[in-house]
Protein backbone atom coordinates (compact mmCIF):
# COMPACT_ATOMS: atom_id res chain seq x y z
CA UNK A 1 0.00 0.00 0.00
CA UNK A 2 2.95 2.33 0.58
CA UNK A 3 3.77 2.24 -3.13
CA UNK A 4 0.10 2.81 -3.97
CA UNK A 5 0.01 5.99 -1.90
CA UNK A 6 2.87 7.39 -3.96
CA UNK A 7 0.66 7.09 -7.04
CA UNK A 8 -1.56 9.85 -5.69
CA UNK A 9 1.06 12.54 -6.23
CA UNK A 10 0.23 13.50 -9.80
CA UNK A 11 -1.95 16.21 -11.33
CA UNK A 12 -2.73 18.87 -8.71
CA UNK A 13 -0.53 16.98 -6.21
CA UNK A 14 2.50 16.68 -8.50
CA UNK A 15 4.52 19.24 -6.53
CA UNK A 16 4.10 17.35 -3.25
CA UNK A 17 6.03 14.43 -1.81
CA UNK A 18 4.24 11.42 -0.29
CA UNK A 19 4.30 11.05 3.49
CA UNK A 20 7.19 9.07 4.89
CA UNK A 21 6.16 5.67 6.24
CA UNK A 22 8.36 3.85 8.72
CA UNK A 23 7.91 1.01 11.16
CA UNK A 24 11.26 1.68 12.82
CA UNK A 25 12.48 4.54 15.02
CA UNK A 26 11.20 8.00 14.02
CA UNK A 27 13.53 10.12 11.92
CA UNK A 28 15.87 12.58 13.60
CA UNK A 29 14.12 15.44 11.79
CA UNK A 30 10.72 14.62 13.29
CA UNK A 31 8.68 15.68 16.29
CA UNK A 32 6.11 13.47 17.97
CA UNK A 33 2.81 15.25 17.37
CA UNK A 34 1.68 14.48 20.91
CA UNK A 35 4.32 16.94 22.15
CA UNK A 36 2.24 19.74 20.64
CA UNK A 37 -0.15 19.20 23.56
CA UNK A 38 2.56 20.03 26.10
CA UNK A 39 2.43 23.82 26.72
CA UNK A 40 6.19 24.37 27.31
CA UNK A 41 7.12 22.35 24.20
CA UNK A 42 4.52 24.11 22.07
CA UNK A 43 5.69 27.48 23.35
CA UNK A 44 9.30 26.63 22.48
CA UNK A 45 8.26 25.50 19.01
CA UNK A 46 6.35 28.72 18.33
CA UNK A 47 9.28 30.76 19.64
CA UNK A 48 11.58 28.98 17.19
CA UNK A 49 9.15 29.44 14.32
CA UNK A 50 8.52 33.07 15.28
CA UNK A 51 12.14 34.05 14.77
CA UNK A 52 11.47 34.46 11.03
CA UNK A 53 8.88 37.10 11.95
CA UNK A 54 11.12 38.82 14.50
CA UNK A 55 9.06 37.32 17.33
CA UNK A 56 6.02 39.42 16.51
CA UNK A 57 2.53 38.99 17.90
CA UNK A 58 2.34 35.48 19.39
CA UNK A 59 -1.25 34.95 18.26
CA UNK A 60 -0.41 35.76 14.65
CA UNK A 61 2.72 33.59 14.74
CA UNK A 62 0.68 30.64 16.01
CA UNK A 63 -1.88 31.26 13.26
CA UNK A 64 0.84 31.28 10.60
CA UNK A 65 2.41 28.11 12.01
CA UNK A 66 -1.00 26.42 11.92
CA UNK A 67 -1.49 27.40 8.27
CA UNK A 68 1.70 25.64 7.21
CA UNK A 69 0.75 22.68 9.40
CA UNK A 70 -2.81 22.37 8.11
CA UNK A 71 -1.78 22.69 4.48
CA UNK A 72 0.61 19.77 4.94
CA UNK A 73 -1.95 17.78 6.92
CA UNK A 74 -4.83 18.13 4.47
CA UNK A 75 -3.02 17.56 1.21
CA UNK A 76 -2.13 14.04 2.38
CA UNK A 77 -5.16 13.19 4.46
CA UNK A 78 -7.78 14.30 1.94
CA UNK A 79 -6.05 12.69 -1.02
CA UNK A 80 -5.92 9.35 0.76
CA UNK A 81 -9.39 9.65 2.27
CA UNK A 82 -11.22 10.80 -0.84
CA UNK A 83 -9.31 8.98 -3.58
CA UNK A 84 -8.40 5.72 -1.83
CA UNK A 85 -11.04 5.67 0.95
CA UNK A 86 -8.32 5.03 3.52
CA UNK A 87 -7.83 6.55 6.95
CA UNK A 88 -4.23 7.58 7.65
CA UNK A 89 -2.92 7.31 11.23
CA UNK A 90 -3.11 11.03 11.92
CA UNK A 91 -4.06 11.05 15.60
CA UNK A 92 -1.65 13.21 17.58
CA UNK A 93 -0.60 10.25 19.69
CA UNK A 94 0.57 8.16 16.72
CA UNK A 95 1.86 10.74 14.24
CA UNK A 96 5.33 12.26 13.81
CA UNK A 97 5.89 15.57 12.02
CA UNK A 98 8.80 16.18 9.68
CA UNK A 99 10.08 19.64 10.56
CA UNK A 100 12.20 22.31 8.96
CA UNK A 101 15.03 23.86 10.95
CA UNK A 102 12.72 26.62 12.21
CA UNK A 103 9.92 24.32 13.36
CA UNK A 104 7.63 24.49 10.36
CA UNK A 105 5.70 21.31 9.56
CA UNK A 106 7.23 20.16 6.28
CA UNK A 107 5.86 16.62 6.02
CA UNK A 108 4.34 13.67 7.82
CA UNK A 109 5.94 10.47 9.07
CA UNK A 110 3.40 7.68 9.50
CA UNK A 111 3.50 4.34 11.29
CA UNK A 112 1.63 2.69 8.40
CA UNK A 113 -0.14 3.52 5.14
CA UNK A 114 -3.61 3.73 6.65
CA UNK A 115 -6.59 1.43 6.92
CA UNK A 116 -9.80 1.18 4.88
CA UNK A 117 -12.37 3.65 6.16
CA UNK A 118 -14.72 1.92 8.57
CA UNK A 119 -17.58 4.25 7.65
CA UNK A 120 -18.09 6.26 4.46
CA UNK A 121 -20.52 8.70 6.08
CA UNK A 122 -19.41 12.29 5.27
CA UNK A 123 -18.77 13.02 8.95
CA UNK A 124 -17.61 9.67 10.28
CA UNK A 125 -14.94 9.26 7.62
CA UNK A 126 -13.19 12.37 8.96
CA UNK A 127 -13.36 11.39 12.66
CA UNK A 128 -9.62 10.86 12.97
CA UNK A 129 -8.95 14.35 11.60
CA UNK A 130 -11.64 16.12 13.60
CA UNK A 131 -11.50 14.39 16.98
CA UNK A 132 -7.96 13.05 17.25
CA UNK A 133 -5.94 15.77 15.55
CA UNK A 134 -7.68 19.10 14.92
CA UNK A 135 -9.75 19.42 18.10
CA UNK A 136 -6.98 18.77 20.65
CA UNK A 137 -4.33 20.66 18.66
CA UNK A 138 -6.47 23.74 18.14
CA UNK A 139 -7.40 23.84 21.81
CA UNK A 140 -3.72 23.60 22.74
CA UNK A 141 -2.82 26.43 20.35
CA UNK A 142 -5.60 28.63 21.72
CA UNK A 143 -4.74 27.91 25.36
CA UNK A 144 -1.03 28.56 24.81
CA UNK A 145 -1.32 31.78 22.81
CA UNK A 146 -4.61 33.39 23.74
CA UNK A 147 -5.83 33.43 20.13
CA UNK A 148 -9.42 32.41 19.54
CA UNK A 149 -9.94 28.76 18.54
CA UNK A 150 -12.09 30.12 15.70
CA UNK A 151 -8.96 31.55 14.05
CA UNK A 152 -7.32 28.13 13.89
CA UNK A 153 -10.50 26.39 12.79
CA UNK A 154 -10.84 28.97 10.04
CA UNK A 155 -7.29 28.20 8.91
CA UNK A 156 -8.07 24.49 8.94
CA UNK A 157 -11.31 25.01 7.02
CA UNK A 158 -9.55 27.15 4.43
CA UNK A 159 -7.16 24.33 3.51
CA UNK A 160 -9.79 21.62 3.85
CA UNK A 161 -11.95 23.40 1.30
CA UNK A 162 -9.04 24.25 -0.98
CA UNK A 163 -7.64 20.74 -1.26
CA UNK A 164 -11.08 19.12 -1.45
CA UNK A 165 -11.76 21.26 -4.52
CA UNK A 166 -8.29 20.71 -5.97
CA UNK A 167 -8.82 16.95 -5.87
CA UNK A 168 -11.74 17.24 -8.30
CA UNK A 169 -9.06 17.85 -10.96
CA UNK A 170 -7.00 14.80 -9.99
CA UNK A 171 -6.61 12.19 -12.78
CA UNK A 172 -7.86 9.49 -10.39
CA UNK A 173 -10.91 11.44 -9.24
CA UNK A 174 -14.47 10.25 -9.87
CA UNK A 175 -17.18 12.86 -10.52
CA UNK A 176 -18.28 12.74 -6.86
CA UNK A 177 -14.82 12.41 -5.29
CA UNK A 178 -15.08 15.55 -3.17
CA UNK A 179 -18.77 15.12 -2.33
CA UNK A 180 -18.11 13.84 1.24
CA UNK A 181 -15.92 16.84 2.04
CA UNK A 182 -18.48 19.25 0.60
CA UNK A 183 -21.23 17.50 2.58
CA UNK A 184 -19.28 17.95 5.81
CA UNK A 185 -18.73 21.65 5.11
CA UNK A 186 -22.47 22.06 4.42
CA UNK A 187 -23.46 20.77 7.88
CA UNK A 188 -24.01 23.48 10.48
CA UNK A 189 -23.96 20.90 13.27
CA UNK A 190 -22.44 17.45 13.73
CA UNK A 191 -24.61 14.36 14.39
CA UNK A 192 -23.94 14.59 18.15
CA UNK A 193 -25.25 18.15 18.24
CA UNK A 194 -21.90 19.94 18.36
CA UNK A 195 -21.34 22.98 16.18
CA UNK A 196 -19.43 21.97 13.07
CA UNK A 197 -16.22 24.03 13.15
CA UNK A 198 -15.66 23.35 9.44
CA UNK A 199 -19.05 24.71 8.39
CA UNK A 200 -18.76 26.87 5.25
CA UNK A 201 -15.17 28.01 5.86
CA UNK A 202 -15.02 30.07 2.66
CA UNK A 203 -17.42 31.76 0.30
CA UNK A 204 -17.19 32.81 -3.32
CA UNK A 205 -18.22 36.35 -4.21
CA UNK A 206 -19.05 37.34 -7.78
CA UNK A 207 -17.52 40.75 -8.48
CA UNK A 208 -19.02 43.53 -10.55
CA UNK A 209 -18.62 43.30 -13.48
CA UNK A 210 -18.77 39.49 -13.31
CA UNK A 211 -15.42 37.80 -13.53
CA UNK A 212 -13.80 34.92 -11.69
CA UNK A 213 -15.54 34.63 -8.28
CA UNK A 214 -13.40 35.86 -5.41
CA UNK A 215 -12.55 33.26 -2.77
CA UNK A 216 -13.02 34.78 0.68
CA UNK A 217 -12.37 33.18 4.06
CA UNK A 218 -15.09 33.20 6.72
CA UNK A 219 -12.69 34.64 9.31
CA UNK A 220 -9.46 36.64 9.21
CA UNK A 221 -6.28 34.70 10.01
CA UNK A 222 -4.87 37.76 11.91
CA UNK A 223 -1.56 37.65 10.05
CA UNK A 224 -1.86 41.44 9.70
CA UNK A 225 -0.79 41.67 13.37
CA UNK A 226 2.74 41.04 12.10
CA UNK A 227 4.01 44.30 10.62
CA UNK A 228 5.86 42.77 7.66
CA UNK A 229 2.90 40.81 6.32
CA UNK A 230 -0.35 42.74 6.10
CA UNK A 231 -3.58 41.09 4.91
CA UNK A 232 -3.82 37.89 2.88
CA UNK A 233 -5.51 37.84 -0.51
CA UNK A 234 -8.50 35.88 0.87
CA UNK A 235 -9.10 38.13 3.90
CA UNK A 236 -12.78 38.81 4.69
CA UNK A 237 -12.09 42.19 6.30
CA UNK A 238 -13.44 44.97 4.12
CA UNK A 239 -10.67 47.28 5.28
CA UNK A 240 -8.04 45.12 3.62
CA UNK A 241 -9.12 46.35 0.19
CA UNK A 242 -7.41 49.63 0.83
CA UNK A 243 -4.62 48.23 2.97
CA UNK A 244 -1.14 46.98 2.25
CA UNK A 245 -1.04 43.34 1.19
CA UNK A 246 2.26 41.55 1.51
CA UNK A 247 3.45 38.50 -0.35
CA UNK A 248 1.72 35.38 1.01
CA UNK A 249 3.71 33.43 3.57
CA UNK A 250 2.63 30.05 2.20
CA UNK A 251 4.57 27.46 0.26
CA UNK A 252 3.81 25.16 -2.61
CA UNK A 253 1.57 23.37 -0.09
CA UNK A 254 -0.58 26.45 0.33
CA UNK A 255 -3.12 28.09 -1.97
CA UNK A 256 -2.16 31.54 -3.15
CA UNK A 257 -3.05 34.22 -0.66
CA UNK A 258 -3.57 31.75 2.19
Amino acid sequence: MTHALSQLYIGPLASFSPPRITTTAPGADTLSARKLLDPPRLTALLDRFGARYRHGDRRAIASLWSKWHFSTLFVHSLATNLLFERDLPLGLHELHLIQSSDGQTAGLELAHAGKPLADLDPVSRFTTLLDHHLTPLIQALADTTGASPKVFWSNAGNYFEYFANALTHHPMAAPDTSAPARALMACRTLPDGRRNPLFQPVRYITPTPPDRPARVRRMCCIRYLIDDLGYCANCPLACRRGARQATPEGTKAAPAGA
